[in-house]
């Protein structure tokens, strides 16, 4: 028996601040041993991640460090590649967010779905704070409406694990100053996740191999589907490559082009190994099995909007051509949160215990290259 093509994809942490054991617990450490596993068994294993340098959680790091996001990014890459480095994880190719060649990847996967009519045109409530500046998602927090959390972000709950948008919370307030957002309409273009429906609900539902947390989460929220803004009103993140949207005062949405780095990536090692079509081996081919591993929170945007835009992508495109679509994840692990003192590991709220300073506890671990 031929061995099987595995790609174990590791969420990507953000570039905002130094990782804590909460990420090596719950993705770090359980993909590696996944690859090593695959690796001995003989199977061809393709294990690629990297920081996500893009959004309002390195902006909002940037603002507090008195940096650019520019150089808060590269601050914290470097840091986090130290990190998993000297704990040994195995990974192929670890990059970043903020290459030519992942902008390239995501503004062809953006202009494709564009072309297709899955990305449409529609106007939000956009918040500001009064005097005038735009409010990130992630600089909104308040109180959830679904589970009463006081400390819910303008994009999702931490608690409850429910995505959404700054006009739901309860008692909306600046993570800046204390002020109460200024909503107002702005126009933004929409992936439009109720086309894919009921492609997605029986993808789903044949998933009996899934965690039961994960199957039965992602089925509970595609049964309210809507279309959710791809793009936001910043100057930092991935320019947005179509009439009318290429200037700078919009960017594509972080959790859009974050979960493209899987594939972004996988072509990047493809190029550094000289090959650059051997990535195909592992997008294109039915027979490959594709592993994704993350916290809890992040559930919805693997099994709901990140196959939603491969299925609107198919075989379109600089990077489809004609050459077969690109393949959908064969499972999502999703860990539950690790805690201390009754509270979530969290590097925004300061919660936690950092790696670089366990590990150096420890003495740190020798570096394990592969290929």
């Amino acid at each position: 028996m031929p061995p099987q093509k595995i790609l174990v994809a590791p969420a990507w942490p953000y570039a905002s601040g130094p990782r804590h054991l909460g990420h090596v617990a719950g993705l770090g450490v359980p993909s590696d041993i996944f690859a090593r596993y695959h690796r001995l068994k003989g199977n061809d294993v393709l294990m690629v991640s990297g920081t996500d340098e893009h959004g309002t959680p390195v902006m909002v790091a940037a603002d507090k460090e008195g940096r650019s996001p520019r150089e808060t990014a590269d601050h914290y890459s470097t840091l986090i590649r130290e990190d998993l480095r000297d704990l040994g994880l195995s990974y192929d190719l670890f990059t970043r967010t903020t290459t030519p060649n992942h902008y390239r990847v995501t503004q062809d996967l953006f202009r494709t779905l564009y072309d297709k009519g899955y990305l449409v045109e529609d106007t939000m409530m956009g918040a500001f704070s009064p005097d005038g500046r735009t409010l990130p998602d992630r600089y909104i927090e308040g109180t959830c409406p679904i589970c009463g959390y006081e400390g819910a972000r303008g994009d999702q709950c931490d608690n409850c694990g429910n995505q959404l948008d700054p006009t739901d919370l309860k008692n909306p307030r600046s993570r800046i100053d204390g002020s109460t957002p200024v909503f107002r309409e702005t126009k933004h273009l929409f992936l439009d996740l109720p086309a894919f429906a009921d492609r997605l609900a029986a993808w789903i539902q044949g998933q009996e191999h899934w965690r039961s947390n994960v199957r039965n989460f992602s089925l509970s929220f595609i049964r309210e589907l809507k279309p959710r803004a791809v793009t936001r009103d910043l100057d930092w993140g991935v320019p947005i490559p179509v009439p009318g949207y290429d200037d700078d005062a919009k960017r594509i949405y972080v959790w859009f082009d974050a979960v493209i780095g899987y594939l972004s990536a996988a072509i990047e090692w493809a190029t550094v190994v000289g090959r650059p079509d051997a990535w195909r081996e592992w997008w294109q081919n039915p027979e490959a099995r594709h592993f994704y591993f993350m916290g809890k929170d992040n559930i919805v945007f693997h099994t709901v909007i990140w196959p939603s835009m491969l299925m609107g992508y198919e075989e379109g495109g600089e990077y489809g051509a004609g050459r077969g679509k690109l393949e959908l994840p064969y499972n999502v692990v999703a860990s539950e949160y690790l805690t201390m003192e009754g509270r979530k590991f969290a590097s925004s709220r300061g919660v936690g215990i950092l790696v670089r300073d366990d590990r150096r506890s420890l003495g740190g671990a020798p570096c394990v290259p592969q290929r």
